[in-house]
């Protein structure tokens, strides 16, 4: 079995990273519209979780079928290469 490349690797991290910009940004966005810490603080850590979520069932929803190893992961999977025009 050969070893997942580095962008293989990192999918999961990006996934996180996205959802933490998300959970950051509604924070911030309901700490200067009402001024309360621990509201801000509830609401990004709740939209962090749904973000996570959802992005996470996109990846998998968007994963390739592959009929000859269906046990693989879908973040484990390679890409075909792309081609150039």
């Amino acid at each position: 079995m050969s070893r997942p490349s580095l962008r293989a690797r990192m999918k999961p991290l990006e996934l996180v990273g996205m959802a933490a910009v998300l959970g950051v940004f509604a924070g911030v966005i309901t700490l200067i519209g009402s001024r309360s810490l621990d509201g801000a603080l509830i609401l990004a850590g709740i939209a962090f979780i749904a973000a996570l979520l959802v992005l996470a069932m996109l990846s998998l929803a968007a994963g390739e079928q592959q009929p000859h190893d269906p046990d693989v992961p879908v973040l484990d999977r390679e890409r075909p290469p792309r081609k150039r025009r």
